[in-house]
């Protein structure tokens, strides 16, 4: 099989966690497929150098990094104003409470969102979300730890009602 059928392949598969993973770190459907795009294009560029073990990870990488990057830049930290509100993902478990959360994490700051993101979203261990993040182990300890403190302020009492009900 080829280059790009193999990366089809792994497209097709893998296209829809990363851009959930995406939108969890954005709050943005239309941004998390744009992140999805430029992070599956590097994919592509790097694939005749890539090997299949860690392929998952390596992707997830470069997602977290392409919205990090995209944080980074002044424009995109300005409020876009709509008629409308973006259409919610479809989900288990009760719709409310989800976008409660969703809305709760939206307003911790981008790199314990992407630490939040990675360790109960994505399910990764302290050391993967470090090779993710290009970070120490402790960084991401204590990133979490502020992450979690953001979101029961935020929250308040509905903090204990999800995190007890799953994601």
């Amino acid at each position: 099989m080829g280059t790009q059928e193999e990366f089809s392949e792994y497209f097709a598969a893998r296209a829809h966690a990363l851009r959930a993973t995406a939108y969890l770190l954005c709050g943005d459907w239309h941004r998390a497929e744009d992140i999805t795009q430029v992070a599956m294009t590097k994919l592509y560029l790097a694939w005749p150098r890539l090997r299949d073990s860690g392929m998952d990870a390596y992707a997830r990488k470069v997602v977290v990094r392409t919205f990090l990057a995209e944080n980074r830049r002044l424009w995109r930290r300005r409020e876009h104003l709509t008629q409308s509100l973006p259409e919610p993902p479809v989900a288990d478990g009760d719709p409310d409470q989800r976008m409660l959360l969703e809305a709760a994490l939206a307003t911790v700051p981008p790199r314990q969102r992407a630490v939040l993101v990675l360790r109960y979203w994505n399910d990764l261990s302290v050391e993967d979300t470090a090779e993710a993040l290009d970070c120490s182990a402790g960084t991401v300890k204590s990133q979490a730890a502020r992450g979690i403190a953001t979101l029961r302020k935020r929250l308040g009492p509905h903090f204990d009602v999800l995190s007890k009900g799953g994601r």
